[in-house]
């Protein structure tokens, strides 16, 4: 007689024996489930969770645990790893950024910041993680390829929020909330020491050459929060929150250009299209005894400040995510639990997806 080989559940209420073949299958699907390339990646901030979303079906296929208080979320740049900022407020005690493998739906060790606390925005550039700490004031970086921070800098502002490096990572834009500013980072070279005036030129040089960084504070508008930099570099906008107004900033000359309102009230991200043309803003307000009709999103034009279209998403949006197409832009509606998808071409919202409780960052997992 044929016998049939069993496995023994031990750790199961009735230790009961399970026949290879159905054990196999029990566990199948979350042994083998692989993520969507591309994949949309939504925080879940108050659920503690990273939602994994189809985009082409937009339904959400699987959660991971994304570590306490999840704000901010990029991927690396071949798509694979996906980070997220564990913030906790202004001088919290949390100083970590949880790590989570997007293709096998699964958490793995997180990066420790030691004595940096509050680490908030994020930007994935060159195969480095920029980071900002607010508790301690800084643009901190981290190589993955080394699990180390090689690299910290103080901006002397308060409540350092966002952040932005060029690929060549000789420029970096970092916001400060309260200060009310833009700190534009470029690393410069100083040249070697030469010998004191009227002595002989030694026959070695005493020194060489090293790298620094020059900080430039740029003055924007109170709440100083999300900002972008257009396609040509040329220009920085940044969101105001307290002030209701968009602030330009020439890239060149590091100075604001000018400063317009916005209808969004506690504007929360700022996000270019990708042909620089159009730039996207969020908004925290609206849907407020007395602003129930104010847009939760607005579409402004870059060439004339000008709005062109407004969105009451049904309540006060965060995290805002433009394709690299520019097709479509997907917004995180935070006050009611769902993350809208937006035709670009077409300025209308195409379709709504549920999530978990106050949605915000956002993310797209594909190699670039």
């Amino acid at each position: 007689m044929k016998s049939q080989m069993t496995f023994r559940q031990t750790d199961g209420p009735l230790g009961c024996l399970l026949p290879l073949p159905v054990l196999f299958l029990a566990l199948a699907p979350s042994l083998f489930a692989q993520s969507p390339s591309p994949a949309l990646l939504v925080l879940e901030k108050s659920d503690n969770a990273l939602a994994i979303v189809d985009p082409a079906t937009f339904k959400i296929v699987g959660r991971v645990p994304a570590g306490p208080d999840p704000h901010e979320i990029v991927v690396s740049s071949n798509g694979q790893l996906a980070y997220i900022s564990n913030y906790g407020g202004l001088d919290s005690n949390l100083n970590t950024i949880s790590v989570v493998d997007v293709a096998a739906r699964k958490p793995l060790a997180p990066v420790q910041l030691g004595a940096l606390h509050s680490p908030h925005g994020l930007h994935y550039a060159g195969d480095k993680l920029y980071f900002t700490a607010e508790t301690n004031k800084i643009v901190g970086r981290y190589d993955p390829a080394t699990n180390s921070i090689d690299w910290i800098l103080g901006t002397g502002q308060d409540r350092t929020h966002m952040v932005l490096a060029d690929e060549t990572q000789n420029r970096i834009f970092a916001s400060n909330v309260n200060s009310g500013t833009i700190s534009i980072i470029e690393e410069v070279v100083v040249p070697a020491p030469g010998p004191p005036p009227g002595a002989a030129a030694p026959p070695q040089p005493q020194g060489s050459a090293r790298k620094d960084s020059l900080i430039t504070t740029v003055p924007s508008g109170r709440g100083s929060e999300g900002f972008d930099v257009g396609i040509n570099r040329t220009e920085l906008w940044a969101a105001n929150a307290q002030d209701g107004t968009v602030t330009v900033i020439d890239v060149a000359t590091k100075k604001p250009r000018l400063t317009f309102p916005i209808s969004v009230q506690r504007a929360n991200r700022l996000k270019f299209t990708p042909d620089g043309k159009r730039v996207l803003v969020s908004g925290l307000g609206g849907n407020q005894p007395g602003s129930s009709d104010a847009p939760n999103l607005v579409v402004i034009d870059v060439a004339t400040h000008k709005e062109i279209k407004k969105f009451n998403l049904g309540g006060g949006s965060a995290g805002i995510l433009v394709l690299p197409d520019g097709s479509r832009a997907y917004v995180a509606v935070s006050a009611k639990d769902k993350v809208v998808a937006i035709d670009l071409q077409k300025l209308e919202v195409v379709a709504e997806l549920p999530t978990g409780k106050n949605p915000d960052g956002l993310a797209w997992a594909a190699p670039r």
